[in-house]
């Protein structure tokens, strides 16, 4: 089975996201309101530094807080609006 590729660009947006609403990354913990499993601000940073990749359900809630589609997260062909 092939590896999948990652997403290359989706660390930078999600570091845009949180940076545009002017958030801390505790108080993106608050308002992404995740309830898949226990997130922290250590976790944040490892999806904005592209160590790790979030939960497809936390993408959602990243998503409907930057309301933007999935789409945009995922495809590194999309960017982000002007926040």
């Amino acid at each position: 089975m092939a590896a999948r590729p990652a997403p290359k660009r989706l660390a930078r947006k999600l570091l845009q996201i949180r940076i545009g609403l002017g958030l801390s990354q505790a108080e993106l913990v608050k308002e992404l309101n995740y309830k898949g499993s226990p997130l922290y601000a250590s976790q944040i940073s490892q999806y904005e530094q592209g160590n790790r990749e979030p939960p497809l359900m936390l993408l959602l809630a990243y998503a409907r807080l930057a309301g933007v589609s999935t789409d945009v997260l995922i495809d590194d062909k999309l960017t982000l609006p002007d926040t």
